[in-house]
């Protein structure tokens, strides 16, 4: 083949990861086989294949090195027995570790959180989740920009690669700070939007509900059978990123929204929260929360410690929640004949089969009655529009008599406060002194 019809080969390498990870002997922290078991599927759900795994039992990891230094060494064997060319890192690295890993290796070395946002960087399908993924990346790889790229060419491509530097390599601190204030400054506008939004979801008094949860929990198919959409759903880790909401009516009649959120891991880095702020204030302007478990898992209890984590960041971790525990299907047969301990604050649902399901909504409904008011109130006809909007709004029985409809039952306080004073006063007699 001659020089001048040869082709250049831009298809990306194929990724032979190898991970590696820190047992840390602290209380609380999450076991190690299971965090590299999570890290795994984080690589693979980002085009990787697993070759392998390593950890070392330590308190911190080494400044230089991540592991010690005679640890480290052993992962030049490591790599000739399984030819990876991509180290992937369970915790986040500092600039120096990278460095030294990646000049000991001679390969590329991802930590976590360049993994995550890798992930959300494929995933992401709006313009406000890759402005939001955008600005995760680049936040994360300004502080790491000294001689970083050296390895890698603007052809590149695979994990890790994609975001600010997927269409030019940018290098400058400068630039990256412009760029940074610009996405921020759209982002404000997209906040500004769902402010706005929020405010007319307030003046017609519909109830919020948002799903929020470990990722691949089932969020996203919950909301498919309760309302009938067609969310993308997968059995993969954050299969959607992008936030979406439903209209759904209650056994009461009440119309509720229910909106699904991006789902949360372990080790979250902060600044996908960050970025994520804007999407994530559904979670905290809602006035229910719906926390998806996936009780088939082992470690569900580790991924609610991780979620209320997130929560607790966010501001909402005292909000009024629901534990929705799902997959109930999934369960073996044993578990699946115990009985389910009866609670207003839990459900357990099957989103795949809809076993559950009708129970949940009930509960929603109680638990958003616990914030209304009572009323009993007389509403003149000539008013049809309010009670069409109480129908909506909450909880009533409506009966039809000669002074206008008789509705009784809980509302929202400002809606019965309309409904009060639409009430028709008694007339006062002849020469009777107003009160």
């Amino acid at each position: 083949m001659s020089e001048r019809n040869r082709m250049i080969d831009l298809t990306a390498p194929e990724e032979r990861a190898f991970l590696i990870g820190i047992d840390d002997p602290a209380e609380g922290r999450w076991p190690i086989h299971r965090s590299l078991a999570e890290l795994g599927a984080l690589a693979e759900t980002a085009g990787a294949s697993v070759l392998g795994s390593a950890f070392q039992r330590r308190a911190t990891p080494d400044p230089v090195w991540y592991f010690g230094k005679g640890r480290a060494t052993e992962l030049v064997d490591a790599k000739a027995m399984h030819d990876f060319n991509l180290l992937v890192v369970d915790d986040e690295l500092s600039a120096t570790q990278q460095r030294s890993l990646e000049k000991l290796l001679g390969c590329k070395v991802l930590d976590r959180s360049a993994l995550i946002i890798d992930i959300f960087a494929r995933h992401a399908r709006t313009k406000e989740g890759r402005l939001q993924v955008e600005l995760a990346a680049l936040e994360y790889h300004l502080p790491r920009l000294t001689r970083m790229w050296t390895h890698l060419s603007r052809t590149a491509g695979g994990i890790g690669t994609r975001g600010p530097g997927e269409s030019q390599l940018e290098t400058d601190r400068r630039i990256i700070r412009e760029k940074i204030k610009k996405v921020r400054a759209e982002l404000r506008d997209v906040r500004r939007h769902r402010a706005t939004a929020s405010r007319q979801r307030d003046r017609s008094e519909v109830a919020t509900v948002a799903l929020v949860g470990y990722t691949n929990a089932g969020k996203s198919t919950l909301l498919n059978a309760l309302a009938g959409a067609d969310v993308y759903a997968a059995d993969m880790l954050f299969a959607t990123l992008d936030p979406t909401s439903r209209s759904v009516t209650l056994p009461t009649g009440q119309r509720v929204v229910i909106s699904d959120t991006v789902g949360f891991i372990n080790k979250l880095p902060h600044d996908l929260v960050d970025a994520f702020r804007a999407t994530l204030e559904e979670v905290v302007r809602a006035d229910l929360l719906l926390e998806v478990v996936d009780a088939a898992d082992p470690d569900f209890l580790g991924q609610q410690t991780a979620v209320q984590a997130v929560l607790d960041e966010l501001g909402a971790g005292e909000k009024p929640r629901i534990t929705v525990f799902n997959k109930i299907d999934l369960l073996d047969a044993d578990l699946r004949m115990a009985p389910m301990p009866p609670s207003p604050q839990a459900a357990f649902v099957s989103a795949t089969t809809g076993e559950g399901l009708a129970q949940l909504l009930e509960r929603v409904a109680d638990a958003l009655r616990a914030a209304m008011v009572s009323v009993d109130e007389v509403v003149p006809y000539a008013r049809g529009e309010l009670v069409a909007r109480a129908r909506g709004a909450g909880d009533v029985d409506e009966a039809y008599t000669a002074a206008g409809i008789h509705l009784s039952g809980h509302l929202p306080p400002s809606m019965a406060a309309e409904v009060r004073n639409a009430a028709p006063r008694p007339r006062r007699r002849s020469g009777t002194p107003a009160a």
